[in-house]
């Protein structure tokens, strides 16, 4: 079974104690290839870092809704350099975040609609973040003329799912698809195609069961396929291959 953890931040504080030597076990066991996925303007410098540490370690450049609220043009100018690097394939994670609102909601729209262009304008797919802001969220991308990315850790309708689809988007699913309450999750599974699917960890948030609670890490996305293909009642090994080439494809990693 091999993997591709298409959105991970291996960079947090929270793997500083064994990050060398998890990284190389992962790899060791399956985990072919990793997304890096910076939320900040040091993020992205440290995302890049990681990435040219690790052959099989990708990286994306972008501001989460949480931190826009002092950002600058020339950020956008930095990220845009940044992304010259050939280890970065995607703008992100970006997009809205009205459950916590740690940033004004027009500074929030003003720069998801700012690093969209530039993400347009390098050609490279998006990384969305969407909490809380299902409608907005998708209205702005359906204005812009992005049409190349992933929502991830997607939490809304599968009709929701099938509009993204529709746009051109992958849907990012993780562990919270094994969770107790994942019924809507589960309904996105059913509904949509394999072929528009890619697993991500988040790590080290959102640990499927049963570590909930527990730092997540790249080779618990075992858990998720086994729970897409009882959910889709196919073949594990042809949930991970799907997966792979899709994240591939999304990222542009041949």
């Amino acid at each position: 079974m091999k993997i591709f953890d298409s959105h991970a931040h291996y960079n947090d504080e929270r793997f500083n104690g064994d990050r060398e030597i998890l990284l190389q076990d992962l790899h060791n066991n399956g985990v072919e290839l990793i997304m890096n996925v910076s939320a900040d303007m040091k993020e992205a410098e440290e995302c890049i870092a990681l990435a040219e540490k690790y052959d099989y370690i990708y990286a994306s450049v972008g501001v989460h809704p949480h931190y826009v609220g002092k950002m600058t043009d020339k950020d956008i100018l930095t990220l845009e350099n940044l992304a010259k690097n050939k280890k970065v394939k995607a703008i992100g994670e970006i997009g809205l975040d009205y459950h916590y609102d740690n940033s004004p909601r027009d500074l929030q729209q003003k720069w998801f609609k700012a690093q969209l262009e530039l993400a347009q304008k390098i050609n490279l797919p998006i990384i969305i973040h969407s909490r809380e802001a299902s409608q907005e969220t998708f209205d702005i991308i359906e204005k812009s003329e992005v049409r190349d990315g992933v929502i991830h850790c997607f939490s809304g309708s599968s009709e929701l799912a099938k509009e993204y689809i529709k746009l051109g988007f992958y849907i990012g699913i993780g562990g919270s698809l094994t969770f107790k309450n994942a019924r809507k999750t589960v309904e996105v599974v059913e509904e949509i195609p394999l072929d528009k699917i890619v697993i991500e960890t988040d790590c080290p948030y959102l640990s499927p069961m049963p570590h909930r609670g527990e730092r997540n890490q790249s080779l618990y996305l075992t858990y998720v396929i086994d729970k897409i293909a009882e959910i889709k009642n196919i073949d594990t090994t042809l949930v991970s291959d799907v997966t792979f080439n899709n994240a591939k494809e999304l990222y542009k990693i041949n």
